[in-house]
């Protein structure tokens, strides 16, 4: 194993020392429990977004902390869900007066975690909300779930609903436009080799140097089959046809398209996968309204991809759109 560590037990806190010196303009940390939060938190009379899971998914979600998307985000260690107290500890950083919005990926540990902290912060007399994203349309269960994962969709619903409650939605008006959006998102992904956790020290699973494993998760879950390995343009098809098949996605629909690095995987690969994926759309005559391309929701140094597809609205893309100023995100602030 090779990586740029120091010690496998203190990469998550080590690392988010990093975070804070690098973006402290934006966002501050605490690391016990380890939480990361925006620096003008809290921002008074406004709906708090709140998210987290596993490390080893960067930038999501710390890196999506600020203006327009979430007011915190809490980091387990790697591919290890968040506990409780660093979710109540998220609340009571953030927490501005009109509410929180719980956002939680469907893996196991992660709902059951923030569930119990919504429980108790329900009990202080706080109003908690929790939607439960599960846009990943390669399995149905896997090792970390019960039904779908939540996967690259997450994203997308973290800046809409980020941008909706910064610009004046109630918690009702937060809650009902983020179960929109997780119901017209949908997601699939494809590894072409495998990572390897810090603490683990041996990739997570193997694949031949002619195989690649569709449907991945984005902790290294077996996904739908092992194929022999696909030119870009079947592998596109491969993956985009399963998401448009599952909502189902017709012509005339308008999208959000999302081409998503699992970490190793180079830019010029990816725009390359892009731009066969926009392509397969137009021949279905769906409309790509709004683009995001580049690694935001990784599995440490995985090398492969993801798509999600986001049957979109005005309403959505006022919120995609508004201003963003994350460490990850940035634009029209």
């Amino acid at each position: 194993m090779k990586k740029i560590i120091n010690d496998p037990s203190t990469v998550v806190e080590e690392s988010l020392r990093g975070v804070a010196l690098a973006h402290g303009d934006i966002l501050k940390v605490r690391t016990d429990p380890a939480v990361v939060y925006r620096a003008d938190a809290p921002v008074t009379g406004k709906v708090a977004i709140i998210s987290g899971g596993g490390s080893g998914h960067e930038p999501m979600h710390g890196g999506f902390v600020g203006l327009g998307m979430l007011d915190a985000a809490c980091p387990g260690a790697v591919f290890t869900s968040p506990t409780p107290d660093q979710v109540q500890a998220a609340v009571e950083h953030v927490n501005g007066g009109a509410g929180v919005l719980l956002i939680v990926k469907n893996y196991t540990g992660d709902v059951l975690n923030f569930e119990t902290a919504a429980e108790f912060a329900a009990a202080e007399g706080l109003e908690v909300r929790t939607v439960v994203i599960d846009d990943d349309v390669a399995v149905k269960d896997s090792l970390y779930t019960a039904g779908r994962r939540g996967v690259g969709g997450t994203t997308l619903l973290e800046k809409i609903v980020g941008s909706a409650a910064e610009g004046g939605y109630s918690l009702d008006e937060v809650e009902a436009l983020a179960r929109r959006v997780i119901g017209s998102v949908r997601s699939m992904g494809v590894a072409l080799t495998a990572c390897t956790v810090p603490h683990v020290g041996e990739p997570s699973f193997v694949l031949a140097d002619d195989e690649i494993e569709i449907g991945i998760g984005i902790h290294g879950e077996p996904g739908r089959r092992r194929v022999p390995h696909q030119p870009a343009d079947q592998l596109v098809r491969t993956l985009l046809e399963p998401i448009l098949d599952d909502l189902p996605f017709s012509s005339g629909d308008r999208v959000l398209l999302f081409t998503n690095s699992m970490g190793g995987t180079p830019l010029v690969e990816l725009y390359l996968a892009h731009g066969i994926a926009e392509r397969l759309l137009a021949e279905r005559g769906i409309t790509v309204e709004r683009r995001l391309v580049g690694p935001y929701v990784t599995s440490l140094e995985m090398q492969g991809m993801s798509l999600s597809v986001l049957k979109v609205d005005d309403e959505m893309l006022r919120w995609w759109d508004a201003p963003v100023r994350t460490a990850a995100l940035r634009w029209g602030a």
